[in-house]
């Protein structure tokens, strides 16, 4: 057991003292990984913290971060917590826009870029944000003035700095949001908001040392950043850094993690490929692992299985479970999700081939957890009960919710890890935080007898329809991209008769059904094809089997473009922008209402 942390300084001289000679970050070059040290990290820290100083960083200033996870982001992090300055991560995938606006935003007096790409593209805001007196890029340049340094000459610094001890108060991040109605707003974060998520951590999950995590979620999003860099630091465990979020089964495999931190997204993807390959299989394969996931299903309810049950499930784990965990490294004991809800269906199928899945929940603003599930409470479908320090409330007063059986409402979060507020943001501020200090999250939920936390919607994204019915599309969104054919979905019906849907088609697994119906189209006549059309019918009709009879999408569209960070309709944490998808693709989906009521009108007439 570590220590309680009071600040993130606490937590580097803990880890540095007692994890020295330890491996820290694993980073793959030449097709080979090589390991860093606790203690080399240690000398790097202690030296960028003298770089900084020397460039005139002291107590309370901003240091902004233009890049993906990297060693040298950590090392810039905690040299930066040493000056008691607050570190400002952003992601290389934004736009320039957010990224102007954020370094003006939090008054950065320093500015750090990945690369020389990225260097281009900043050096003009020497001339819109008046704070901005230095950008360090990471890569080697020259001849770029007395302005622009590099990450090489801030560590060549001789300046030697001692570390200053933050106080429980001071900033010690600010994380902006993905800005999906608006302007990105920062999260101040104090030093104890993010140890005291730390401190929760260690005392309701067993890790230590010998853990290792394969890194891939951004570190500039609080879940990467707190769940996975700072705890497991301070533990003393490993952490191998992604190549890039295409070869992350490869990593997997070479990395060998015993945890992982990820979000549902991933999760999903797992899922589809691992059942697609459960389909190939011949019939009687299928047959066995159809009859072990039920065997494993009633372990599930704490019900004894038969000597039958027990060999199906044997073999069914030697023959293909086995070889599917083998493909993540063969050393996964659990995965935490976050972010957003799993499905309960991706929950118990990853559960079923022996790697338990601990879902929670939070956001920025609470540093983040603020609830969980652990080893010994835990409940499929739940997102877990309040961590140690924290208070869940439901206020049933400001939604929609129609259940007699239940109160659900807006979830409220009290507790140490609680954000200090919203950076020059005092209305906001004053809109989110309740009159007793509760954090009002806009999500909408309820609390079982036990105190497990279920998540029910986003109440900004709440809907009625035309007949008085509320909807939540998200969940709706996430049950459908479970679909092997789909890899997105946008379910609609504001102030309109019923749900209809945008579908983004998976078009490799499209072709694959065509030529095995003899469908000869391609492009958009081939989403076009009536094959096709009753195809992705059938798949709504599968993975839409539990919406309510209310929520039923009844008209669709098929899109091949994806929603991305590229082309807006993502947040760089992944969430969709729904007023993006909405101008986009808004004559479509009225297009659909058209046509809904022309087959009306055509019926009628029959």
């Amino acid at each position: 057991m570590t220590a309680e942390f009071e600040n993130l300084v606490d937590i580097f001289d803990y880890a540095i003292k007692s994890y020295g000679s330890r491996e820290l970050f694993g980073t793959k070059e030449a097709g080979s990984w090589t390991w860093s040290t606790y203690d080399q990290f240690g000398k790097d820290v202690d030296r960028a913290r003298g770089g900084l100083a020397a460039l005139g960083l002291s107590r309370g200033d901003h240091v902004a971060i233009i890049s993906d996870n990297r060693i040298e982001w950590a090392v810039l992090a905690y040299g930066c917590f040493g000056l008691g300055a607050a570190f400002v991560p952003m992601y290389e995938a934004q736009h320039e826009k957010d990224w102007e606006f954020i370094v003006h935003d939090c008054d950065a007096k320093v500015l750090v870029v990945a690369n020389k790409a990225i260097l281009e593209k900043c050096k003009r805001l020497f001339d819109v944000v008046p704070s901005l007196q230095k950008i360090v890029c990471l890569e080697d340049v020259a001849g770029e003035g007395s302005k622009v340094t590099t990450y090489k000459s801030l560590l060549a610094s001789t300046d030697r700095v001692t570390s200053t001890k933050p106080k429980r108060e001071d900033t010690a991040c600010i994380i902006y949001t993905s800005g999906t109605t608006g302007n990105p707003k920062g999260v101040v974060l104090s030093h104890y908001n993010i140890a005291s998520n730390v401190n929760a951590v260690h005392s309701i999950f067993p890790m230590n040392e010998a853990d290792r995590s394969l890194s891939f979620l951004p570190w500039a999003h609080v879940f990467g950043q707190v769940c996975e860099l700072h705890c497991l630091f301070s533990l003393g465990a490993s952490m191998g850094l992604c190549e890039s979020t295409n070869k992350i089964i490869e990593n997997l495999a070479e990395v060998r993690p015993t945890v992982l931190m990820s979000v549902p997204r991933i999760f999903n993807k797992i899922y589809q490929a691992v059942q697609k390959q459960i389909s190939e299989q011949p019939a009687p394969i299928q047959s066995m692992v159809k009859s072990a996931l039920a065997a494993t299903a009633k372990e599930r309810e704490g019900k004894r299985l038969s000597i039958k049950e027990h060999l199906v499930l044997t073999l069914a784990d030697k023959l293909v479970f086995s070889k599917v965990r083998a493909r993540f490294g063969g050393r996964l004991r659990y995965a935490f999700s976050g972010g957003a809800a799993i499905s309960r269906d991706v929950a118990e199928f990853i559960d079923s081939l022996g790697v338990t899945v601990y879902e929670g929940y939070g956001l920025s603003e609470t540093s983040p957890i603020a609830t969980t599930n652990c080893p010994g409470e835990r409940r499929i479908g739940s997102v877990g009960r309040a961590i140690p320090g924290v208070r869940i409330a439901i206020d049933p007063k400001v939604t929609t919710s129609e259940r007699k059986d239940r109160v659900e409402g807006e979830i409220l979060v009290y507790g140490s890890n609680v954000m200090q507020g919203y950076l020059k943001r005092p209305e906001e501020n004053a809109a989110v935080f309740a009159a007793d200090g509760g954090f009002r999250t806009g999500d909408q939920g309820y609390l079982d007898p036990h105190g497990y936390l279920y998540i029910t919607g986003r109440i900004k994204e709440q809907y009625k329809l035309e007949n008085g019915k509320y909807v939540v599309p998200s969940p709706l969104e996430e049950k459908l991209k479970l679909s092997p054919y789909i890899l997105n979905a946008f379910v609609f019906g504001d102030n309109k008769p019923c749900n209809v849907a945008l579908l983004v088609a998976n078009v490799e697994a499209v072709k694959k059904f065509a030529a095995e119906q003899g469908i000869s189209a391609t492009g958009d006549a081939l989403l076009e094809n009536a094959k096709v059309k009753e195809l992705f019918k059938k798949e709504l009709g599968k993975y839409g089997g539990e919406f309510k009879g209310f929520e039923e999408i009844k008209e669709f569209a098929l899109i091949t473009e994806d929603f991305t960070t590229e082309n807006e309709m993502l947040t760089p944490s992944l969430k969709v922008k729904r007023r993006k998808v909405l101008e986009k693709y808004e004559k479509t989906l009225m297009g659909l209402y058209n046509k809904k009521k022309s087959a009306q009108a055509s019926a009628s007439a029959n």
